[in-house]
């Protein structure tokens, strides 16, 4: 039987697939690392959406600083039991109180939850719907905009209540100049940010993709290897990448370091280079020990599946990439913005010029929102139209074709 490489997913075989050789944030870990220790295990910790790819990647940065308290609460009790026994088989155990809560951040058990304590020094927010496919439906779509956006606002409002000393929330490159419904909800989820940091400090990050994040193009790629099926990718698609414990790293030091209103991205530099699907998907065939064999279409690509693999090759197959919302390019921040490129090595910040004129937008959408949720009855395009009014800039991309049709 042919045997799959069991390191697939250490941080060395993740920095080789997509062409790295070396951690991009390990130079201001490094020079940060006394004072990041230092503030962690003095400190009390709360992370919604902690057991996501990223939510766990922050909450292993956090636990092993030895943390005061660190409570995780996440919507998936199996990620969370996963998270637990992750932590404990590779970090053991913490003087500090530490306990999960499998709780939905928009329901009332949630709230109660907040009320029985609340007292954190640090709220961290992963939480989100992050799929552009989210958007094909219009009622996926009203959720992801709770999610993203509603949800982050009533947390905060409840950090304020509680004296929380700092919020962090993550966002996305897709929210630069935004051409899809999500990328546009995280904007969205900025400017509200924005209106409440005048209550509390208040930091983000954006960021690329985060390499074989759960339900992402690459994690796909390990299910199919999982049930000998087909592995497909775009042949007109390149990404940058980061890893899961890089993505933990960069919200950690925002949530630490940042100022009011900061967003910290990647700097770019050689050591973060664009990398094609195309190229990624050949060289994790090769890594697992195949060879890989280019197929003509998708019937070819399930039919070799059943045999090919017996014989030390793996089918795969390159599609062209026409999916609603799919960005040409990604980029972190626009020519508006303001940037300190100085503060960290391979950190940059955002620092948004403050308008918070925005008042009125922003309750004029929740207002909208609301009343389309009172009607129980909306369309897609009348969330586009809402978005529109809050971002009249919002260049919504749409072609028809969405990723849940394709294999």
């Amino acid at each position: 039987m042919h045997m799959i490489n069991k390191n697939q997913n250490s941080e060395e075989s993740l920095l080789n697939l997509i062409g790295r050789k070396s951690g991009l944030f390990a130079d201001d870990i490094n020079t940060t690392q006394s004072e990041l220790n230092t503030i962690v295990s003095s400190s009390k910790f709360l992370v919604l959406g902690g057991a996501g790819t990223i939510g766990q990647a922050v909450t292993k940065e956090i636990f092993q600083r030895q943390p005061k308290k660190l409570h995780i609460v996440d919507i998936s009790e199996n990620n969370l039991a996963e998270l637990v026994r992750d932590i404990r088989s590779s970090f053991g155990y913490i003087n500090g109180d530490f306990k999960t809560f499998a709780l939905d951040i928009g329901a009332i058990e949630y709230d109660a939850f907040i009320s029985s304590d609340g007292r954190y020094d640090y709220v961290l927010n992963l939480s989100a719907l992050k799929h552009v496919r989210s958007e094909e439906d219009p009622f996926t779509l009203m959720r992801l905009i709770d999610v993203n956006i509603f949800n982050t606002e009533k947390t905060i409002q409840q950090a304020i209540n509680n004296g929380v000393k700092k919020y962090f929330c993550v966002s996305t490159d897709k929210a630069t100049d935004p051409i899809n419904m999500m990328g546009a909800s995280k904007r969205i989820m900025e400017l509200f940010l924005m209106q409440k940091s005048k209550a509390i400090t208040i930091s983000t990050a954006r960021f690329a993709n985060v390499a074989f994040s759960d339900g992402s193009l690459l994690h796909s790629w390990e299910q199919r290897i999982k049930k000998n099926q087909p592995i497909v990718a775009p042949n007109d698609v390149k990404r940058y990448f980061i890893t899961p414990k890089e993505s933990g790293q960069l919200c950690l030091l925002s949530c630490i370091f940042g100022e009011n209103n900061n967003i910290f991205f990647p700097k770019m530099n050689q050591n973060l280079q664009l990398t094609s699907f195309a190229d990624m998907a050949v060289k994790y065939i090769a890594m697992l020990g195949y060879k890989p064999y280019l197929c003509k279409n998708e019937d070819e690509a399930r039919a070799f599946a059943k045999t090919l693999p017996r014989t030390g090759k793996w089918p795969y197959l390159l599609t062209k990439s026409d999916t609603t919302g799919e960005k040409e390019t990604e980029l972190f921040y626009t020519q508006k913005e303001t940037l300190d490129l100085n503060r960290f090595n391979s950190i940059g910040i955002i620092k948004p010029d403050l308008d918070f004129n925005n008042n009125g937008k922003i309750t004029s959408f929740s207002n909208s929102i609301k009343h389309l949720k009172a009607e129980k009855n909306w369309t897609k395009k009348d969330l586009i139209n809402i978005f529109h009014k809050i971002l009249p800039n919002f260049a919504h991309k749409e072609t028809g074709h969405y990723l849940d049709h394709k294999m």
